[in-house]
């Protein structure tokens, strides 16, 4: 699926209006001097009227606007950008979570851990727009969602979408779009397309469409975000149907850079395009991280066709493909929480895991704001590391074994120390090795972290109960070292190959529940 910009291939995607291609390859237009995705509908121009860029970024930097039809600075996100770990995608993972707009371009480079000037000479090599291009990019994007689907003023979106001033918003909008942000907003109230629902609400509750390419297999999705979840922290509610959909939405509690908030995520039937997001926050300047962790969480940037057709060449995982198109990898908006997590469930089922992971949270993590409350909902943020470093060896720890307990705490002793540094910018092979390094954290924790933490596409818990099972049932060896050797044969989509076995399996991960989510030990 990689097109590297070879100019035949891009043509070929924009004659054909691939829409496999939206959102990693952006097309120029010199004749009208903008800029489209490569499946707008309106009709492609002559060969030497195209210009093609891996960024819309880059297509604004070479004086390009975006297209009022086609609306490419709303395409789902690159999956280059999730499936590598180079310089170039953890810097886009970085700004992608609002890591220019919180610290500068000191503050990304030196998450990298390279010079500012490094780091926008490979930017500009690679994308062809440096930190700042790429970060106004964004804030333009973000910005117009908020223009046409919410009532906030002007200066509340400025502010939300992390601009330095009005003026600032104005020209961006202006320069990005050819429009105003009125004649934005009156358009969208004269009928023409849009990326959210209007919510003539409170601005700490938005409603939003984010984007993904079509098919998800939605039960093996949410089924194992719901089957792994920490009561007070996550909650499914299968009734809270709306005429379309699963008929169901899950809460999950976040911790972000400014404040708390909850997402409310409900899928549709897997091919509609979008799932629909209800977000209410502590903090405006918070809608860009949130958006994005959902966004990891739910692995919509994945390029489902490309990494099944790569499978499918495995005559032992054809009939996976065919059974369960569209397996994404069940992530996590938080990675450090989700080490946590990890760390719990080693060893026991999933089901003791989130009744440890609901008591450890009530005697350490944070009570939500009132404001941020849902009824059966949750109620508290999941506990932080340096809580969990600072928490006295007593009675409030959960009943767990000793050597858990002193896991836990060596886990989060090398998180507040940054000896291990678990975000989206870290390597995969660099959190491995340190990970290794902790007493009580096996390969196991290590794969799952790796995958459901960090997104890691090539991770493969060989260890996991689940996975042996799951493979056996499928004539592959069922003992860990054998597999192992099998999976070479997946790679790099060894996380995806897993999450197929787990889709296929009788397991509660791979299924939707018909009841809500228990909370046996309510939290508040």
């Amino acid at each position: 699926m990689t097109l590297m910009l070879d100019p035949d291939a891009c043509v070929k995607a924009v004659r054909a209006r691939d829409a496999r291609f939206d959102g990693r390859l952006y097309v120029g237009v010199t004749s009208t001097g903008i800029y489209c995705r490569p499946s707008c509908p309106a009709p492609p121009p002559k060969r030497e009227h195209l210009t093609f860029h891996p960024t819309a970024a880059a297509a604004q930097r070479a004086g390009f606007r975006a297209c009022r039809r086609c609306r490419p600075e709303a395409s789902p996100g690159s999956p280059d950008w999730n499936i590598r770990e180079d310089t170039a995608a953890r810097a886009m993972r970085l700004i992608a979570d609002g890591e220019v707009d919180r610290s500068g371009v000191e503050g990304l480079s030196a998450a990298l851990g390279y010079s500012s000037r490094q780091v926008e000479r490979v930017l500009r090599g690679e994308l062809g727009a440096g930190p700042l291009a790429l970060a106004r990019a964004q804030r333009a994007s973000t910005a117009r969602t908020l223009i046409e689907g919410t009532a906030l003023s002007f200066s509340e979106i400025a502010f939300a979408a992390g601009f330095a001033s009005v003026r600032s918003f104005n020209e961006t909008i202006r320069a990005v779009f050819a429009a105003s942000p009125s004649q934005l907003r009156t358009a969208r109230r004269n009928g023409r397309a849009a990326a959210i629902r209007p919510t003539p609400v409170a601005p700490h509750l938005l409603t939003l469409r984010l984007a993904y390419r079509p098919p998800l297999h939605v039960p093996s999705l949410f089924g194992h975000l719901i089957a792994t979840a920490v009561p007070g922290v996550d909650t499914w509610h299968p009734q809270e149907a709306h005429g379309h959909g699963s008929g169901g939405v899950l809460h999950r509690a976040m911790r972000l850079p400014h404040g708390a908030g909850v997402a409310s995520l409900r899928p549709d039937d897997g091919h509609r395009g979008w799932v629909e997001a209800q977000l209410r926050l502590t903090d405006l300047r918070d809608l860009t991280s949130a958006v994005q962790r959902c966004r990891r969480m739910l692995d919509l940037d994945a390029d489902p066709v490309g990494i099944e057709d790569a499978l499918r060449t495995d005559e032992d995982f054809a009939p996976l493909v065919a059974r369960f198109p569209g397996c994404r990898l069940p992530g996590s908006p938080d990675p450090e929480e989700q080490a946590f997590r990890v760390v719990l469930g080693q060893q026991i089922s999933t089901q003791a895991a989130g009744t440890m992971g609901a008591r450890l949270t009530r005697a350490f993590g944070e009570p939500l704001p009132e404001a941020l409350l849902l009824p059966g909902g949750p109620t508290h943020l999941f506990p932080t590391a340096a809580s969990l470093t600072t928490a006295e060896d007593d009675a409030r720890w959960p009943g767990m074994p000793a050597s858990r307990r002193a896991t836990l705490r060596g886990l989060a002793e090398a998180l507040t120390t940054g000896k291990l540094r678990l975000d989206v910018g870290a390597p995969w092979s660099e959190v491995r090795r340190e990970l290794t390094s902790l007493r009580g954290i096996g390969p196991w924790s290590v794969e799952m972290i790796a995958l459901r933490g960090l997104g890691d596409p090539d991770a493969f818990p060989a260890t996991d109960l689940g996975t042996r099972l799951a493979a056996e049932a499928l004539g592959l060896p069922g003992d860990p070292r054998p597999l192992a050797g099998a999976a070479d044969a997946w790679r790099p989509w060894r996380s995806y190959a897993t999450a197929l076995l787990w889709a296929s399996s009788d397991h509660a991960v791979a299924r939707l529940p018909q009841n809500p989510s228990p909370q046996k030990e309510p939290l508040r």
